[in-house]
């Protein structure tokens, strides 16, 4: 009995060491992240430097994420180790290692839904930036334990040989006339979209609208790139519920492929931020500004991704858009993938 009870002190011991050091890193990352002395840049800079790495998960494509990792290790001498998933693996592989108290990443880049529920999580620190002063107010979370560095916007994206701009309505009620069935295509997944309009428009005017857009029986694509895609092929005419990021990107390809903000423009905020246990604290805050600064900002836009910056203006973000609520994507998700479902999918 007494090597078991000596072993059960011991695990119980450096279970409370674990526990207290993990608490160490995270005031000890609190104090570094929430620091805005006058020497502010100049100190993270070197300490990151000292660190020398910043490990990052992002669900960014790698022709994009590779890009600004490059440019990031110019422009400091700070490596980025990058980690690339799809979101949802994403959060799964964040939440796995928290639970084991492995702490691996110091930065994350994705969806705004996933970062709230990564925040809920206690995944994530607070933490200042100057930069975050550039971004619209509304789009903060008012935790600001994860910060908009993109957004995501609906637009309407058409075929340009299959059809002219001038025939396009200049609102979404004008695409539930009979007269483009047969034309028109969704994105499979985009619940969060009709939940923002009838929110919008007020539920009676909402819910109508979307009963005679039904009746049109819509071309259903699951996923936002193929969608995209398939316009520019020709297969799907004119998109509802496109990305403009995406039709942006084969736009300047050389695709025929147009689009243009419908009022009101749903936007989904993509969101970075730095783990609370972050390995390399100084070196994660000091990608996140990068990111957030103007220069970061114009990479995205380069890259054809939306800005999150008001610096940063663009056609890609240049016009008033309402935000998706985090809680119709969390909470009320079941609601409106029901909606959506019967709407659209059981047809």
């Amino acid at each position: 009995m007494v090597p078991i009870l000596r072993l059960l002190v011991a695990g119980a011991c450096a279970a409370l060491w674990h526990a207290a050091a993990n608490a160490q890193s995270a005031d000890t990352n609190d104090a570094i992240f929430r620091y805005r002395g006058a020497d502010r840049e100049q100190r993270l800079l070197e300490r990151a430097r000292s660190e020398g790495t910043v490990v990052v998960y992002t669900s960014l494509a790698p022709t994009e994420s590779t890009p600004l990792a490059q440019a990031f290790e110019k422009k400091t001498g700070v490596k980025v180790a990058l980690w690339r998933a799809i979101s949802e693996k994403l959060v799964q592989r964040a939440l796995t290692e928290a639970r084991a108290r492995r702490y691996a990443f110091d930065v994350i880049e994705t969806n705004g839904p996933e970062m709230e529920m990564m925040a809920r999580e206690k995944l994530f620190a607070e933490f200042h930036s100057p930069h975050v002063a550039d971004l619209p107010e509304s789009a903060v979370p008012p935790h600001r334990l994860w910060i908009p560095d993109r957004m995501n916007f609906f637009v309407v994206a058409y075929n340009t040989r299959k059809v002219q701009r001038a025939e396009l309505p200049d609102s979404y009620e004008g695409f539930a006339d009979p007269k483009w069935k047969g034309r028109i295509g969704i994105e499979a997944t985009d619940s969060e979209w009709m939940a923002t309009l009838v929110k919008t428009w007020g539920a009676e005017k909402g819910m109508a609208y979307f009963r005679r857009l039904a009746e049109l029986k819509p071309d259903v694509r699951k996923g936002h790139v193929l969608l995209a895609e398939m316009i520019a092929a020709g297969e799907v005419p004119v998109g509802l519920t496109v990305y403009n990021s995406n039709a942006e990107t084969l736009k300047r390809k050389g695709a025929p492929i147009d689009w243009l903000p419908i009022r009101p423009v749903v936007a989904r905020p993509q969101g970075i931020g730095v783990a609370g246990h972050a390995p390399h604290p100084h070196a994660g805050l000091l990608f996140v500004d990068f990111v957030l600064s103007p220069e970061g900002q114009r990479l995205f836009e380069s890259m054809g991704r939306v800005p999150a910056s008001t610096r940063v203006k663009s056609a890609l973000n240049n016009f008033p858009f309402t935000l998706v609520e985090p809680a119709t994507v969390l909470e009320e998700a079941e609601k409106w993938e029901k909606l959506w479902s019967d709407f659209f999918l059981n047809k």
